[in-house]
C-alpha cells in the first residue's frame, strides 16, 4: 500500500495488511460483508480500496458481484476502473459494456485496459483504436 494513498478506514487497512480474514469462518464472512458495505461510503478512497479488495478476492458470490456492479457505476474514475477490472475477471459479458463506456469517456484508467485484455472481445477493437487515435 502506497503511504500517500490509503483508506481512511482502519478496518480496510487491516484487511489490506491481511490482519482480518475474509473467508473461512462466520467472522470472516461478516468482514467480507463489511468490505462490501463500503460501496456507499462517503470517502472515495475507501470505496476505491474496497473495490480493489473485492476485485482481487478469489471468490465470486452474488453479493460480491453486486457490489462490483455498484462500484462500476461509482462517480469516481478510480473506483469504477477497479470494479470493472474485477467484473472482467468474473463475467466478461457483464464487464463488456462498462469497458466500452469507460473507453469512450476519458480519463481512462490503466485498469480499464487490463479489463479489456481480460475480456478480449472483438467489440472492444473499435473503441481501443479510437482511444489510440488510429
Amino acid at each position: 500500500m502506497t503511504a500517500g494513498y490509503q483508506p481512511s478506514s482502519a478496518f480496510l487497512i487491516q484487511v489490506l495488511n491481511e490482519e482480518v480474514p475474509l473467508s473461512g469462518s462466520e467472522y470472516a464472512t461478516a468482514n467480507l460483508n463489511k468490505v462490501i458495505g463500503f460501496v456507499t461510503d462517503q470517502d472515495a478512497t475507501n470505496r476505491d480500496w474496497a473495490a480493489f479488495i473485492l476485485s482481487n478476492f478469489d471468490l465470486d458470490t452474488p453479493e460480491l458481484r453486486s457490489a462490483l456492479v455498484a462500484f462500476a457505476d461509482d462517480p469516481n474514475d478510480r473506483v469504477r476502473a477497479e470494479a470493472i477490472r474485477g467484473l472482467a475477471q468474473r463475467d466478461r459479458a457483464l464487464a463488456l459494456p462498462y469497458i466500452q463506456s469507460a473507453l469512450s469517456n476519458p480519463p481512462v484508467m490503466v485498469n480499464i485496459f487490463e479489463a479489456a485484455a481480460i475480456v478480449a472481445d472483438p467489440a472492444l477493437l473499435a473503441p481501443l483504436k479510437a482511444f489510440a487515435g488510429s
